[in-house]
């Protein structure tokens, strides 16, 4: 960096004369957007053709499921994720390539603010590169851009987010609260989890400044925003007991223990190992180059996250998304130490890199025979929700015809969690089979099935003996046990079909089998 660009960078700084507008921005290299476009294509093009692999996820059906039933909010989320799957499946068809266009877009705009971020830190193109490709590799981004979740629109959104606070942060300009606000209001109606983020950012600004950004009326406004758009979501939680809250009460009580023990290990694992120095080195940048200090408040956050996940038992990938900035952050100095060390040192980094990028491919995108996917499975579970759907739903229509004829008209289908109600409501009317209820999550809220319906009860997986329903559901008999396609270890193998008796009226007995997790 020549000395003269070297002093228009420094002079955005907080103890120099703040520069205008077209200073501050001509102080940053161009955006290389014809490599980092390049590097979105392929990544579309690979996520669509592996779009159609194995088939939906359960979360995926479930989303598709409460698309349908557009509400201002879920037991278990927002509705960002349900309404992305009603636009996706009304777009472009109500199958898995149909449903996941939308997931590949998020993961394209992700890449594309990840990359600005580099240009943000300084970095020209050859960082700028450096770091799209880092993003668009990682497995957990492939993994989350794979299928439509929660986490897909939430990585982008937290990127969004941490890219507009980077700007008000170089620039100094106010203006940039409202661009602050709107992304986060948008989280907050698709996961509450960017609160973590805001608090993350706001302590790292408190203790390493520039605190004069808090010094302003666009901060105000900037809340405003973020109020507004969250305002629908808070309510309707309001309304309805704050379920989410229990949800997450739930899932610290059953998995806090073992989130806490892993914590530590799946951030070295969850973008790649061969990145952990590269975001390493991120965290040390603002510490060490006095042309990024104005980010220092990014290098706290991060810590700040983590401990507030470990303190609530969160899951470990919660915080991932906040890494990626860290990779940003330091593409310059990986791509500086490349140049240094010798050819050996390139060599083992290349081969090394490769296997990384090969694992992460396998374990992030279904590239294997479902035969094969046993050792996946053992890091990562969510290929084996994606398969096997049809065949859970062939069972259970089996089941269902083992029903007297006579008796169909007042039997009922009730599953015991989202992901098979899910999939019963997309592949069942093609089998015969009527609407399924569940009492999990929402479906909760989409029950109970009518009085009218005193016949048998097509249990499907079971209950606990000592559960709220064992009074209820009673008389319980075996009639079959799903087995998944090709013995793929997942959480429906295995899996009871069972005719059952209720024991009082539909109405009363609900509220009763109600689960949220």
């Amino acid at each position: 960096m020549g000395a003269g660009r070297q002093r228009a960078f420094r002079g955005s700084g907080w103890r120099s004369p703040r520069p205008g507008p077209e200073a501050r921005w001509s102080a940053l290299p161009r955006f290389a957007a014809l490599p980092v476009g390049v590097v979105v294509i392929v990544q579309a093009v690979v996520l669509t053709v592996l779009s159609g692999r194995y088939g939906f996820h359960r979360d995926e059906l479930y989303f598709v499921a409460a698309g349908k039933r557009p509400d201002w909010g879920y037991v278990d989320n927002p509705p960002i994720t349900p309404w992305l799957a009603r636009a996706s499946t009304a777009l472009f068809g109500e199958t898995p390539m149909g449903l996941r266009v939308v997931a590949t877009l998020l993961g394209m705009a992700t890449v594309v603010v990840v990359a600005l971020m580099a240009r943000e830190f300084g970095g020209g193109r050859r960082a700028q590169l450096f770091t799209a490709v880092a993003t668009a590799l990682s497995t957990y981004v492939l993994a989350v851009t794979h299928m439509l979740a929660t986490n897909t629109a939430d990585t982008f959104l937290w990127s969004l987010v941490t890219f507009f606070g980077l700007r008000l942060l170089r620039t100094g300009d106010g203006r940039w609260w409202l661009a602050v606000g709107a992304a986060a209001g948008v989280g907050l109606a698709n996961k509450w989890l960017v609160l973590l983020l805001l608090a993350g950012l706001g302590v790292g600004v408190a203790v390493a400044g520039p605190r004069r950004v808090f010094r302003t009326w666009w901060l105000a406004a900037g809340i405003g925003v973020a109020v507004v758009l969250a305002a629908p979501t808070v309510l309707w939680q309001a309304s309805h007991g704050w379920p989410m809250l229990t949800v997450a009460g739930g899932i610290s009580e059953d998995d806090g223990v073992e989130n806490r023990v892993l914590f530590v290990p799946m951030q070295l694992v969850y973008l790649s190992p061969v990145l952990v120095p590269v975001w390493i080195a991120g965290l040390r940048r603002t510490l060490s180059d006095d042309r990024v200090r104005w980010a220092r408040a990014l290098t706290i956050a991060y810590p700040v996250v983590c401990v507030v996940l470990l303190a609530l038992g969160g899951k470990p990938y919660y915080s991932v998304p906040l890494l990626l900035p860290q990779v940003a952050l330091g593409a310059e100095p990986a791509l500086a130490w490349l140049a240094r060390v010798g050819t050996v040192a390139r060599a083992l980094t290349g081969v090394a890199t490769a296997v990384c990028v090969a694992v992460s491919v396998l374990i992030g995108l279904p590239v294997l025979p479902a035969t094969a996917l046993g050792p996946v499975l053992a890091v990562n579970k969510e290929p084996g929700e994606q398969v096997g759907w049809p065949e859970f739903t062939d069972a259970v229509a089996r089941a269902w015809a083992s029903i007297p004829a006579t008796e169909r008209d007042t039997a009922v289908i009730v599953t015991s969690n989202y992901g098979e109600a899910g999939a019963l409501e997309h592949y069942g009317p093609a089998r015969g089979l009527p609407q399924p209820y569940s009492p999990h999550m929402s479906y909760a809220d989409w029950g109970p099935p009518p009085d009218r319906l005193v016949g048998p009860v097509l249990l499907v997986g079971g209950h606990e003996r000592d559960s709220p329903a064992a009074h209820l559901i009673t008389g319980c008999r075996a009639v079959a046990k799903n087995r998944t396609v090709e013995g793929v270890d997942n959480d429906e193998n295995g899996t009871l079909l069972s005719l059952c008796t209720l024991t009082e009226p539909w109405s009363t007995a609900w509220p009763k089998l109600r689960q949220f997790y």
